[in-house]
Parts: C-alpha cells; structure tokens; sequence
C-alpha cells in the first residue's frame, strides 16, 4: 500500500507540469486545446530519440520543451492566421502530430529505454541516501516551474495574456496583439506538457506513439479537481491547487485500481468517473449549502414569530 501511494505521488508531481500547461490554456487563456493528446508524445519522442543516440537527458529534455513549444506555435497560426475555429485548431494539430510523432521515432511505434545507463529520473532517485529522493527532487523541480508561472503572469506579457483569455476585445483596445498573446499561451502550455512526458517516458523506460492518448482529460481532472479541494483564492494558490490536484488524482486512480475487479484497461473509464464527480460536487455541494441555509434561516424565523407571539400572550 505505501509502495502504490509512493508511485501514486511520484507520478502526481510529473504529471502535475502537464497540469500547469493545461491550466495555462483552459483557465487562463480560454482556449480548448486538444494538442495536448499528442503534444505530451512529442515529448516523450524527442527525449526517447536523443536519448538512445546519446544525447544528455537533461538536453533531450530541454530539446521535448522546445518541440512541445513549436507545437503549441502551430496550432496557435492555425487558429490564429488560419482563421479556424479554436478547438478545431488543436485537433487538426493532434492529428498531424500523431504522423510527425512516428517519423520521429523511426516509425516504430515504441522506443525502449530499459538499456539506457541513465537518465533523468534515475538521476533524481539516485542522488540522495533516501528512498524519497525522487520526490523530493521532482518536489524542487516541479516549485521553480511553478515560481517561474507566477511570475511571468504577473509580468506586463502575463498580465496581457491573462486578459486576453478574460476579454480579448478589451486589451485589443489597449493595443495588444492578442495573436500574439495566444501563439504565445500555447508555445507555453505545449512546451510544459511535452517536457511532462519527456519526464514519464523515462519514467516508465519508454516512449509509446499512443502515451498521450486521454492527457487532456487527464489534465482537466488535475485542475478541477485542485480547484474544488483547494479553492481559487488568487494565482499562487491557484497554481499550487493544480498540482495538488494532480497529486491526488494520482493517488486516488491508484486506490480504485486496488478495488477487486477493477483492471488496468478501466483506467480511462475511472479518469472519467473521476472528472464527473470533480465537476458535478461544487455543484451539489453549492445546493446543500444553500438547502441548509434557507432551512436554518426559515428556522430562525420561526423562533422569532414564536417568541414574539409568546410575549403578546405574555400581556
């Protein structure tokens, strides 16, 4: 049991960068991106290739950063020049990526890492005298990527790209290139999810052409999730919500794959049960909230009538 939560949250805390990404176009710019299916292989691609020819993981990570932000450029002229429809956009870009993946990878639909003598993640599991020490490094590694977020969106570029998801029409008034701002939001968002699964490719010891099937919703689920435990108090918080959302995402899919009778393949089946009740709980929650409060209240009447007319019989 304690062996699946450390996995669980090991896990968490790498998926958790492909969260932020997804928070960056979700939440913050308002845009549907569905390149992030097949952007987080991409990822997984250049860092398998690069690495197996030789390539320092740290750079072959770096390198899936920089395919994952070439990416989201894409799918931000599309939308952007091209004039097409945003979610139209992203899938148009996840289906041409899914070609580009396999020439990246030789056209073989896998890339096995298992005979590699390091990488990244062996790196941070080894450098410390603990069994934690992966956690604690990916801990440090997933903060600054966090630090890094909150200052840029409180940066003048930051604070023009958070507008231009709250209302576009306003900061054009202003003078700001809102193509601009979201070929930007998207060459950032892609750029954090292929660097996650360059990450969980070396993870697993792998990279797969179809690892990045369903990263979406797992995306979805890690920020609404946050949101609804931890609330949305300002940006800080609300960033550091996403990756304890991811966090217990992962912990909670490794507790229903223990249930008898549950199999890895109802892994995509429990990701949307999970975001099911993620979305539907504030609402039920809002409901009995406000049930409890009017009862309390009509309750509250009732004893002032009552007390009111008990001193009128009183006289």
């Amino acid at each position: 049991m304690a062996y699946a939560l450390q996995g669980a949250i090991e896990s968490g805390l790498i998926y958790a960068i492909m969260a932020l990404g997804v928070y960056l176009t979700f939440r913050i710019l308002d845009f549907p991106d569905l390149t992030v299916d097949s952007s987080f292989t991409t990822g997984g691609a250049v860092a398998a290739v690069l690495i197996v020819q030789g390539v320092n993981p740290i750079l072959a990570c770096l390198a899936a950063l920089a395919a994952g932000m070439l990416a989201g450029v894409c799918t931000g002229l599309i939308h952007t020049k091209g004039k097409i429809n945003k979610l139209l956009s992203g899938i148009i870009m996840m289906i041409a990526l899914y070609s580009i993946n396999l020439r990246i990878m030789g056209q073989r639909p896998n890339i096995p890492l298992l005979g590699q003598e390091g990488n990244v993640i062996t790196w941070m599991k080894n450098w410390l005298p603990t069994k934690y020490s992966f956690i604690i490094t990916m801990a440090i590694v997933l903060i600054a990527i966090k630090l890094f977020i909150d200052w840029f969106l409180k940066t003048e570029i930051g604070l023009a790209l958070r507008a231009t998801g709250d209302n576009p029409r306003m900061i054009r008034s202003f003078g700001v290139h809102t193509d601009n701002t979201i070929i930007l939001g998207l060459a950032l968002s892609n750029g954090l999810v292929a660097l996650s699964g360059a990450l969980i490719a070396q993870q697993q010891g792998f990279s797969d052409a179809s690892m990045g099937i369903g990263m979406i919703v797992i995306g979805l689920a890690s920020v609404i999730i946050g949101e609804s435990l931890f609330g949305t108090r300002n940006l800080v918080w609300t960033t550091a919500a996403v990756i304890g959302g991811a966090i217990v995402y992962r912990i909670a899919i490794a507790m229903a794959m223990r249930i008898p009778g549950f199999e890895a393949s109802d892994l995509r089946l429990l990701t949307a049960i999970i975001v099911i009740i993620a979305l539907t709980a504030p609402l039920y929650s809002d409901y009995f909230k406000k049930r409890f409060a009017a009862q309390k209240a009509s309750e509250n009447d009732n004893t002032v009538i009552n007390a009111r007319w008990d001193k009128k019989e009183g006289a």
